[in-house]
Formats: C-alpha cells, structure tokens, sequence
C-alpha cells in the first residue's frame, strides 16, 4: 500500500511522561514509542506509572499516511525498550527504523502480526476494529511484565480495568446494530469501515474507490459518478470521511451530500488531542453515527 514521505510533518507527542525515561530492563522506568497516538494512549494506560510513552504521529489536522523520518525519531526509536506500530504497510517508517537500529532487549508490537493478518490486507485502520484493542493491551501487559517482572500483576489489572471500559462503545456498537441494521451509508476512504461494518451499516461505496482516495489516485470517472449518486438520489443516511484527508473531490461528494440533506459525519485516523482517549474517542465515533440516522446531525469534528 502505497505510503508517501512528506516534509514538515515530524510531529512527536509525548502521551504519557512518568519520570525520567530508562533504556534498561527492570528500572524505574520504561521508554515506549508509538506509531500512533491511539496505541501510544493505551501503551500509557497499561503501562501506567511504569511507562513514559512518545507517540510519533499525533497531530489530527494532517495525514498520517506521510511521514519524514527524522534523526530525532529515530534516536527515540533506538533507545525505547518497547515498540508498538500498526503495520499493514502504514507505518513502514517504523520497520525501517527498527532494522536500522536492532535491540536484543527491545519488545515489540506489530498490530498486524498480533492479530494474524497477511501484509495483502486492504484496510490498514486496525484500531476501528473492536477486537483490536484488547489484544493489543494483553500483549503490552505481558510485554511490559518481560521487562519488568515485579509490576506483573499491575500490568494485568491495568489490562482488564482497561478491556472492561470498552463496554460503553461495545454497547453502542449493539445498540446501533439492533436499532437500524442495515443502515445504508457512503464513505470516501476505508477509515472507518470495521467501525460500521461492526455496527452493521450497509456501505455502499465500493472498496476499490475507497482505496483509491486513500492511495491517491485518481479514481475512475464512472466511480465517482457512483459516489455522486448516493447522494443525489438519496440512497445512502449518512457520509463517513476522513476528516484528515480532504481535497477538491472529497468537498465535492461533501457539498453533494449536504445539498441532499444527508448529514455528514468525520472520521480521525489519529486520536483526536486534548480530552479524549481511546474508549471515549470510539464512543464519540459511534454517538455521532447514532445522531446522524436517528436525528440527522452533522458531526464534521469532534
């Protein structure tokens, strides 16, 4: 999958800063790096007091599908005792990195190999899956268990306090699904399709289109004149978009669903920062899909 590199995007937040950072097993502290904020927020979450985690990409208002490594990146790389990154070609950066500056001591989490998924896989927006994130914070737990054996049961707390506060978005999920299975709706790329196919929306927007916006291509005249029909002749209850991600033919499909008074909602491929973490960042996700079907409301930001 396609992955651009970009000038002026070396953007680090720091998600969790819990005393001074460590690159040894067993002390104080554990130095974590993120790919992505959302895993870098749940690294922070399990890890509590143990962890000081950097997460690489964290800034909402640009695409994390282009990133410059920098020299800075790569030090903070060199020196964390745990790595996690999503994989599935989106942030090959990181792989790059890590084969640049291999670490015998050095944990780390590939989303994509957690869960068993062959790099041929279309959507690489793991963490809108429901399933995704309790296995990622079962395998931080025992990650950082490895390195730091006398927090074990801290770390495993942490992981099930953390897997039980999903149940709100997990019930929205149901509710959703029970109350309007079926829900036709139109999407401009694959962001957040395990999401509503969780949720069990009917997305009628063809993969194939899907992907070509997220790839930048141009996709083909007679797709997108699919895409505008969705709108036109209101087949669809609701447009999901990238929120990150929009140029002249995504505010296209954007002003054609308004104009048919189809609410639009935006989606975020990183988590968005400050007030909110993972969980409350999916429940917002599902509340505004429920606001748009039920009552028609636009959520273009959260």
């Amino acid at each position: 999958m396609a992955r651009l590199v970009a000038a002026g995007l070396g953007l680090i937040a720091v998600v969790s800063a819990c005393g001074a950072t460590s690159g040894q097993p067993g002390t104080a502290t554990i130095a974590v790096v993120a790919a992505e904020n959302e895993y870098g927020n749940v690294a922070a979450q399990i890890g509590g007091k143990d962890v000081s985690v950097t997460s690489v990409e964290s800034n909402p208002n640009t695409d994390p599908h282009t990133y410059e490594v920098s020299p800075s990146i790569a030090q903070k790389v060199g020196a964390a005792l745990l790595v996690i990154q999503n994989g599935v070609g989106y942030d090959n950066y990181m792989t790059r990195i890590l084969s640049a500056s291999p670490s015998q001591s050095r944990k780390v989490i590939d989303v994509q190999h957690l869960l068993g998924l062959p790099d041929s896989t279309p959507n690489p927006h793991l963490w809108y899956d429901p399933t995704t994130m309790p296995k990622v914070a079962n395998a931080l737990a025992a990650d950082y268990a490895a390195l730091k054996p006398a927090d074990a049961s801290y770390f495993t707390a942490n992981a099930t306090r953390f897997i039980a506060s999903l149940n709100p978005w997990l019930q929205a999920l149901a509710s959703f699904r029970a109350r309007y299975f079926g829900t036709p709706v139109a999407t401009t790329e694959p962001v957040a399709d395990y999401m509503l196919q969780a949720a069990g929306a009917d997305n009628l927007t063809p993969f194939k289109f899907q992907a070509d916006i997220m790839n930048g291509v141009d996709p083909a005249p007679q797709d997108v004149s699919l895409e505008t029909g969705l709108f036109t002749q209101h087949k669809v209850k609701v447009l999901v978009y990238n929120q990150q991600v929009t140029d002249t033919l995504t505010q296209t499909f954007i002003s054609a669903a308004q104009s048919a008074k189809i609410p639009v909602i935006g989606v975020y491929e990183t988590m968005p920062t400050p007030g909110y973490n993972y969980q409350s960042w999916m429940l917002a996700e599902v509340t505004a899909l429920q606001q748009a079907v039920a009552d028609g409301i636009s959520t273009q930001h959260l």
